[in-house]
């Protein structure tokens, strides 16, 4: 071969690598960019986005095939970036709609600040307006300007993919979310191409000539390392991992839950139940004819600006002594008394939820402790994970002429639960006195204020705190919501507790679970219930003298609201809940349920034997499939490596003495043999006679060829194809014979040639160590 041909081969092979670098490195952006539709909604600027990236790597393209600077490239793609992000957004104030002005340049802070607040108050995933539409078309254009230049001038994909792998893990770390298969697949086969290419492209640029002898019909187009891990990372990613056990998400005293899946006391739960992935928290088997509402920590202490979680004296939690005893209620109350068993799944907190009023707590693990004030259980050093327990609660069941004659509050109860602060916004006061003008008790002007808030004047929103600036708990945040009445359970249960106690009444607020939903048809031992993560709830209570805490459900839309049945309608003060009738529940447990029978022994069928064999054979199949996959994983590379040496015998059979050589060196590596590019064949052919014990003909005519095929030009000869099969494979047999025992195993499980190829550096640095 000629210089002229070598350097025609060389500006050929160039251009070639440049456009396919190109090609892949956009697709990679484009795949790193796909998880992003968790956190922002698709929409104009993903057109934006991808044509300002398309261009920018096109206009390096060109550069590059005109064989200017890099320098030149980085600089045209520059201008392309600023053209195009003109043309998108500042055609208004630009000369030909493209050519940025001053007045173009001094609408970027506005558009920044924009940006700014969509993050700001944008619930997942956000639509973008012009501000964040800017700023993802923008730092996306940035983005694939800075990677061209890795790529292509530096030569550096590996550090590009690191890049884009970050990009693609930044939506998920903020908003966990299962595995987008699609964008993890497509951005792996994206990088593996671009890594691929460019060692190709390094490796013909060192020997052009043994490059283009090298080249055969019957070699493998795309690397067997390449399809290994692609194979291998796919596989631990999609189907292996899932099945992994999760660590635990750790409680934070402040800030967000962040996914739903821990409980926060300080009423910041807009952010918990704005997340999109909903997860089951635990499940609830109870006595109780409906599901009961799941109180994990009580806030009583107000400052006006935030509710704190309530401390106090604590005692052990321990056996199956009773924690609280029964509740203090009056003799003639009517009692209930219900069992709940608790599974806890994803719920990782100090607080353990607990229907009220608790009295007995079991089968706990770790140590817990009971606050007998208001009947919850706290760990310090432990979590509700994975926690199994039973909860003994006896309910107070008053009827609706009991809790009508009853005062409100208590002198033992402490000045926590009815203080306000002097600077009470009067919006507050006035509309709690206006909504409770004609209730003639305490609990008919709770009854109005939660019919009220429950109208129709009121929606449920997890958005409108945040576009309004109000999402919180405190008295402006309160104040706030009663003129725009729209927000999610913290607001609702804080104005109702601000304005019970701006008339008088002690007031608290509880966070815990809404009743979950059915799992199970009703049976001997109760209906099964699950709460999801978006179940996640805040309440209000207040204190009646002679029966204790009731809680109200004045959240619109959520829940059954809190009444009480007339004890002349029905038999221990219950009747069934119908909308004409101001006793709408049976008891002072909101419920989110219908109300149905106690059913008894009589019918009912145990399929707790059968349920438990079914959990039994459920636990194997997540550890079947690990093993499975494990297995499967084992047999790729000696499918690879098959695939491959019966590929090069192929066209050695044809006659291609590249391709029996490269056959015999590949087997040598796969016994732990160096094959090092720097070594000729007649010295790595001596080596193998001298040092391994090969038939000094068997080589000598397989080097022969090869030299012959290399320095004298001669073409394939079909007829001695089978003389070089044959010879390659009594080469393989006597090195195997050879070989220890460990060493053949290795070589047909794990053949080092898929990762160590014959004549690279590290092979090189093999060979010298050897020596």
């Amino acid at each position: 071969m000629s210089a002229a041909d070598v350097t025609r081969l060389r500006t050929a092979r160039r251009r070639r690598d440049a456009a396919m670098l190109t090609g892949g490195l956009y697709v990679a952006i484009v795949a790193a960019l796909l998880p992003a539709f968790s956190v922002i909604a698709p929409g104009a600027w993903v057109a934006g986005a991808a044509g300002l990236a398309a261009a920018v790597l096109g206009a390096g393209l060109l550069v590059r095939l005109a064989q200017l600077p890099a320098v030149v490239a980085s600089v045209v793609e520059a201008v392309v970036w600023v053209v195009v992000l003109t043309a998108l957004f500042g055609r208004s104030t630009a000369l030909l709609g493209v050519i940025p002005t001053p007045a173009t340049f001094a609408s970027v802070p506005g558009l920044l600040s924009g940006a700014s607040e969509e993050i700001r108050l944008g619930v997942a995933p956000v639509p973008p307006e012009a501000g964040l539409s800017f700023l993802l078309v923008a730092a996306v254009g940035a983005l694939a300007l800075v990677l061209d230049h890795v790529v292509l001038t530096a030569r550096m994909p590996l550090l590009a993919g690191v890049g884009l792998v970050a990009v693609s893990l930044i939506p998920t770390i903020a908003i966990p979310s299962d595995v987008d298969v699609a964008g993890f697949v497509l951005l792996a086969a994206a990088l593996l191409f671009l890594l691929r290419v460019d060692t190709r492209a390094r490796t013909a640029a060192q020997n052009p000539r043994r490059t283009a002898a090298r080249r055969s019909p019957g070699r493998l187009g795309v690397s067997a390392t390449a399809v290994a891990v692609a194979v291998v990372a796919v596989i631990v990613a999609v189907v292996a991992t899932p099945l992994l056990p999760q660590p635990g998400l750790r409680f934070a005293t402040g800030g967000s839950g962040g996914t739903g899946t821990t409980i926060n006391p300080n009423l910041e739960l807009g952010n918990d139940l704005r997340q999109p992935r909903e997860v089951d928290v635990l499940t609830v088997r109870t006595t109780a004819p409906t599901a009961p509402y799941l109180r994990a920590v009580t806030l009583s202490r107000f400052d006006g600006a935030v509710w704190s979680p309530d401390s106090g004296d604590t005692v052990p939690v321990s056996g199956d002594a009773p924690v609280f005893g029964p509740v203090e209620a009056d003799a003639e109350i009517a009692r209930a008394d219900w069992t709940t068993d608790v599974t806890v799944d994803a719920l990782d907190s100090p607080w353990l939820p607990v229907p009220y009023p608790a009295s007995t707590v079991t089968g706990l693990e770790g140590d817990w402790l009971g606050m007998p004030q208001n009947r919850t259980v706290v760990t310090r050093a432990g979590s509700t994970r994975d926690q199994q327990y039973e909860v003994q609660a006896s309910v107070p069941r008053p009827t609706l002429e009991q809790i009508r004659s009853r005062a409100v509050g208590d002198p033992g109860l402490g000045a926590d639960v009815t203080a306000l602060p002097a600077d009470v916004p009067s919006i507050i006061g006035d509309t709690a006195r206006e909504v409770t003008a004609s209730a003639a008790t305490p609990y008919d002007a709770l009854l109005a204020l939660q019919t009220w808030f429950r109208s129709s004047a009121f929606r449920y929103s997890l958005d409108a705190p945040v576009d309004s600036g109000f999402d919180g708990a405190g008295l402006d945040a309160v104040a706030d919501f009663l003129q725009v009445r729209a927000g999610y359970c913290v607001h609702y249960a804080s104005a109702f507790a601000v304005m019970a106690r701006s008339l008088g009444m002690p007031s608290r607020i509880v966070v815990g679970y809404l009743p979950g939903t059915a799992s199970s048809i009703p049976q001997q031992g109760g209906t099964e219930y699950t709460v999801t993560s978006s179940q996640l709830h805040a309440w209000p209570e207040v204190y009646f003298q002679g029966i204790g805490w009731v809680p109200f459900e004045p959240t619109n839309s959520l829940g059954v609201p809190t009444n009480f049945a007339s004890g002349s309608t029905s038999n221990g003060g219950t009747t069934p809940n119908t909308p004409e009738q101001d006793a709408a529940a049976p008891d002072a447990q909101p419920s989110a349920a219908p109300s149905q029978a106690d059913r008894g022994d009589v019918g009912a069928i145990d399929t707790g034997a059968a349920a438990t064999t079914a959990r039994q054979g459920a636990a194997w199949v997540p550890v079947g499939i690990v093993v499975l996959t494990l297995l499967v994983a084992a047999v790729v590379p000696a499918l690879l490596r098959a695939a491959r040496r019966r590929r090069r015998l192929g066209a050695a059979r044809a006659g291609d003495a590249v391709a029996a050589w490269t056959a015999l060196q590949e087997d040598a590596v796969d016994l732990g043999i160096p094959a090092p590019g720097a070594e000729s064949p007649r010295a790595f052919a001596a080596r193998l006679v001298d040092e391994h014990g090969v038939e000094a003909d068997d080589v000598d005519l397989l080097r022969e060829a090869l030299e012959r095929v290399s320095y004298a030009g001669d073409a394939p000869d079909a007829a001695r194809g089978p003389a070089l099969v044959a010879t390659v494979d009594g080469i393989r047999a006597g090195l195997l014979a050879r070989a220890t025992p460990v060493r053949r195993v290795l070589a047909r499980v794990l053949p080092r040639s898929l990762v160590v190829r014959p004549g690279t550096a590290e092979v090189e640095r093999e060979r010298e160590s050897v020596g």
